[in-house]
């Protein structure tokens, strides 16, 4: 066969990505507040975005379409996979709107949210103050942070060289207070003599927070028991000794520190009164709350699951724009790019409503899958996999994943993470081909050593059997995992533990 360049035409199928396929999978994933960060951008870069008003009385502009009212949970709705299917995104045609849907009423945990007390109260979801009432956390001092309150202090009590060696000795502190430098190597770099290095350090361990510049944890206790004088030759050997003490060596310890049992109590009393980290007190980063993306409730007829509106932006088309830069002069370059942004506007309202639709599928989905443990608690809740979910509502696995991910869900039990729902099961030992989930195990796990008695501590063998007691067939290795997982110690730690704190009492 001879070789040579040719010319074929052939006929193939193909999976496009399109930029709009593209947005709506990764609306997806985003969390409201992260949905809200999202529309920002899209309403500086589109024309014909508006954010939307009506749920604080304001006035809709004309021509401006409305966006879709929350749906609710009877109704029947599509996925991101429908809206791929039905090719979407490019119609001039505003959604439909079901305005008899009346499953939820303007009193819901998210309207509530919205609205506030409306008279300067305080607000009903977070108990913070409208923005007509006085917001007391703006009368706050800001945050001072370790490294500024310590060079505050080396400022007011060292100055020249001293000076300059303090700012290079706060600099290696960390957030906890410790020091991280080595005396030695700072000496040499800064040409002066260890001395003054050990001098100077020991100025910055009578500053504020006691301990801070610490290079141990002996040491750091050692400064707040001198500054409570406490260090005494026998604490002095219990702080050189804390590996013992942590062991729950407490007859080595009294030899060692000279001392007898009700001595050994009140010294270890002393130490669980004194902060291993003093500079976590000056930590400026604070947790942030977690805001839920979902609110489910419980009505006369069972559960009812709705979006956090409060969170949510409101998108809307101004269409009156439209018309009017349409109607006006413009070549074709500008015509093109008018309707790319009609379309792309169109498009995001469109996908934004799916989105909701499609988280309200999959939460009334798990809502059904695990209605014992919104009636029962985490003791009740059952096996459960993406697939599961997936196959119940007609999508792919990776679409439930997405909807999953960063979401929160408020119910009268508390605020959980969609994923907290979705666990591996333990075979039951009744032999009914029953499974009980893993989180289910865990709870019991964590009750029955709360519960257990300082002078019989529950081994993992007494924990198997009394688990199979339940129900539950487990193995022992299985039992380990979940407790270290909790954060929970063995058996000889909790005895250890326990004895340290009857000797401290």
């Amino acid at each position: 066969m001879a070789l040579g360049p040719r010319l074929d035409i052939r006929q193939s199928q193909s999976l496009v990505m399109t930029p709009q396929l593209q947005q709506a999978i990764k609306l997806l994933a985003l969390s409201n507040l992260e949905i809200e960060a999202f529309v920002a951008g899209e309403l500086e870069k589109n024309p014909l975005l508006e954010s939307g008003g009506g749920d604080d009385g304001s006035p809709i502009p004309d021509g401006i379409d409305r966006d879709v009212e929350q749906p609710t949970l009877s109704a029947e709705t599509g996925g991101a996979d429908d809206l791929i299917a039905q090719g979407l995104g490019g119609a001039d045609n505003p959604l439909d709107v079901d305005h008899g849907a009346d499953t939820f009423i303007d009193d819901g945990p998210a309207d509530q949210a919205a609205m506030g007390s409306g008279g300067g109260g305080m607000d009903a979801l977070s108990g913070s103050y409208s923005e007509d009432a006085p917001d007391f956390d703006s009368f706050a001092a800001p945050d001072v942070g370790l490294q500024v309150h310590l060079m505050d202090q080396a400022r007011a009590a060292l100055g020249d060289m001293d000076l300059i060696i303090a700012i290079q000795l706060i600099g290696q502190i960390d957030d906890a207070g410790y020091l991280e430098a080595n005396l030695l190597q700072t000496a040499h770099a800064l040409g002066v003599p260890l001395h003054d290095v050990e001098r100077v350090l020991g100025v910055i361990h009578d500053f504020d927070p006691t301990g801070v510049g610490a290079r141990s944890l002996s040491e750091c206790l050692a400064l707040q028991a001198k500054e409570a004088d406490r260090y005494d030759p026998c604490m002095a050997r219990l702080l050189a000794n804390l590996d013992l003490l942590a062991k729950g060596a407490l007859p080595q310890l009294r030899r060692i520190c000279g001392v007898d049992e009700e001595d050994m109590a009140d010294m270890i009393a002393e130490l669980r009164g004194y902060d291993p980290k003093p500079g976590l007190r000056f930590a400026s980063d604070r947790a942030a709350p977690v805001t839920p993306d979902l609110f489910v409730r419980p009505v006369k007829s069972g559960w009812a699951i709705e979006i956090n509106s409060a969170t949510l932006p409101r998108v809307l088309v101004n269409r009156s724009y439209y018309v009017e830069l349409s109607h006006g002069p413009q070549d074709k370059n500008s015509k093109a790019w008018l309707a790319d942004c009609l379309a792309s506007a169109n498009w995001l309202v469109k996908a934004l409503d799916q989105r909701q639709k499609t988280i309200i599928k999959v939460a009334s989905e798990i809502l059904q899958q695990q209605e014992a443990f919104f009636h029962q608690g985490v003791a009740h809740l059952k096996p459960l996999t993406l697939k599961s979910v997936a196959d119940a509502i007609g999508m792919h696995e990776s679409t439930v994943s997405r909807v999953t991910s960063n979401k929160y869900l408020s119910c009268p039990r508390g605020l959980y993470e969609l994923k907290y729902f979705f666990s591996s099961g333990v075979s039951s030992s009744g032999g009914d081909g029953g499974a009980v989930s893993a989180e289910a195990v865990k709870s019991h796990i964590k009750a029955l050593i709360g519960a257990e008695d300082p002078q019989a501590i529950l081994s993992d063998d007494t924990l198997v059997d009394m688990l199979r007691a339940k129900g539950m067939d487990i193995a022992r290795r299985t039992v380990a995992k979940y407790r270290e997982a909790m954060g929970i110690g063995s058996s000889v730690q909790r005895r250890r533990q326990k004895a340290l704190k009857g000797k401290a009492a």
